[in-house]
């Protein structure tokens, strides 16, 4: 094996292959490790799951999926900041792990800033306001406002995690709405639509993705998506600001991050890679179908987004009140 590599190194140089550009050009040489911090079925999980099934076709090495969930995304995030930085090892990060946790959170094993390198943008969706259609009995927002105000059994409020997207975007109807709901929080929006589905839980605010086959089905009832503007995925399901709460808007993203001082040549690697992806009809009409908007964007672009987002989501923390430990 030694010969091996000397070899195809000795090789390499003979071509002028050297340094960043070697690592370039024979990454990946084994399997790459890209870390959902959810629970599989989820938005988050169903999005690395497309991307990663095309970068393994594409790059000829398996990109195997890792489900670490916990702490509203940031145990799985964290094992990728202290990972090496060679490549191998990729996380989904989202709005929640990237943006809302680090003014959320009282004490953060990471820095979504200072502790990463964007890869590339993979979606942003509208979160969407479902209930299990045999607790619930309103099929309008209004009418489960009056519904949740008038129950002698509070209705309780499902998310993917404290701090999500998921979790906040609930609050804020909450806040709007002046209705009560407890909230329960899981390990992701899988387990936690299995129980809405379940009647274990009563309402959802879940990025579209993975409840939208739910709610076609008829196993969930959708009333509203949390977006501006209505979603292409399901037209004729109205927005919570033309449901009577005017100005509500709350939208989840997902990108790829590598750990910080990973070799630029690789990241921009990978970001053609997942742009070709992004680009291609099939990926394109899937996740069109599934209410994910496509946004491409250059690793510089990435981190710029992220920062904007990470002070605009500090302010709606702030005003909310809420902070974990």
């Amino acid at each position: 094996m030694k010969k091996l590599a000397s070899a195809a190194l000795g090789i390499a140089m003979a071509l002028g292959l050297s340094g960043p550009t070697l690592a370039q050009a024979t990454y990946p040489s084994r399997p790459v490790r890209v870390v959902v911090p959810f629970a599989a079925g989820g938005t988050t999980d169903i999005f690395a799951r497309l991307i990663a099934d095309k970068l393994s076709q594409s790059l000829g090495q398996q990109f195997i999926i890792d489900n670490r969930g916990g702490a509203g995304g940031n145990i799985g995030t964290d094992a990728v900041a202290k990972s090496a930085p060679d490549g191998y090892t990729l996380v989904m990060g989202t709005v929640g792990t990237h943006a809302i946790n680090a003014s959320l959170y009282s004490k953060m094993p990471y820095n979504p800033l200072t502790d990463f390198e964007g890869v590339a943008f993979a979606a942003g969706v509208p979160n969407l306001m479902v209930v299990n259609p045999k607790n619930v009995k309103a099929t309008t927002v209004q009418e489960f406002i009056a519904e949740a105000k008038a129950s002698t059994r509070k209705l309780n409020m499902a998310s993917s995690g404290n701090g999500t997207s998921i979790h906040l975007s609930g609050e804020l109807f909450k806040q709007m709405a002046g209705v009560e709901m407890p909230h329960v929080p899981y390990r992701g929006s899988g387990p936690a639509i299995n129980d809405l589905v379940g009647g274990q839980v009563d309402v959802m605010f879940d990025n579209l993705p993975s409840s939208i086959e739910q709610a076609k089905a008829g196993n969930l009832r959708a009333l509203a998506v949390t977006s501006a503007q209505r979603s292409q995925a399901l037209p004729d399901v109205p927005t919570l600001a033309e449901s009577g709460l005017p100005g509500f808007e709350a939208s989840s993203w997902f990108a790829l991050y590598a750990p910080k001082g990973t070799p630029p040549e690789i990241v921009a690697k990978l970001n053609a890679e997942v742009r070709k992806a992004l680009e291609g009809e099939d990926l394109k009409r899937r996740f069109a179908e599934l209410g994910g908007e496509m946004k491409i964007m250059s690793p510089a672009e990435l981190m710029a987004y992220t920062r904007a987002e990470h002070g605009k989501w500090a302010q709606v923390v702030k005003a909310s009140g809420a902070k974990l430990d």
